[in-house]
């Protein structure tokens, strides 16, 4: 008896099928659904979303987007959490965001949901990294930790709560704690 191996999809067969919810995402030409968020997930991602607009949108110097998809690189991915510098915004003709996105972000921020694989949200952090984006985090809210991928180098476990998060170049205003970001999941 022949088997016959399934034909894997190419990234643009992908981004013609319809959208999930949650978001699915195309690495090495398999489909992959992302964890439907929970409580933490939501409200770590909400804050860092509007903190960071606070600081940046204004000036202008970049935008924060939650759950934005980006392909580029012959992935397709959807980070909690993506931030673009003000002049890489992909616009359309209308100098409107862009409903297509076909670039690397500046900035993946990505949030540990129960259940979700370390290694396969770290795969896409570096795989951002690969394709130019300046840096990369993984918070665990389990575990109380962010890992943070600078370009270039090893990657920082901060686990202490005094500790200051790194953060991009283009955003030096943003100053936080361990301790500050995790302290956002109480009210």
């Amino acid at each position: 008896m022949v088997q016959t191996v399934p034909q894997k999809l190419t990234i643009d067969e992908f981004l013609n099928l319809p959208e999930t919810k949650p978001g699915s995402e195309f690495i090495d030409g398999e489909i992959i659904q992302k964890p439907m968020p929970q409580g933490k997930h939501s409200r770590l991602q909400g804050k860092l979303v509007t903190t960071i607009d606070a600081l940046a949108i204004d000036r202008p110097v970049a935008l924060a987007f939650p759950e934005l998809r980006c392909s580029f690189g012959g992935r397709s991915i959807v980070p909690d959490v993506v931030v673009f510098l003000y002049s890489r915004i992909p616009r359309d003709e209308n100098g409107e965001i862009a409903n297509v996105v076909a670039t690397y972000p500046d900035w993946t921020i990505e949030i540990l949901s129960p259940g979700q694989s370390q290694t396969r949200v770290t795969s896409n952090i570096l795989h951002c990294l690969n394709n130019g984006s300046s840096l990369g985090w993984l918070i665990d809210p389990d575990e109380r930790s962010v890992l943070i991928f600078p370009p270039n180098q090893q990657p920082v476990l901060l686990q202490n709560e005094a500790e200051m998060l790194i953060v991009p170049q283009f955003l030096p205003q943003l100053q936080l704690t361990v301790g500050d970001l995790l302290g956002w999941l109480q009210f």
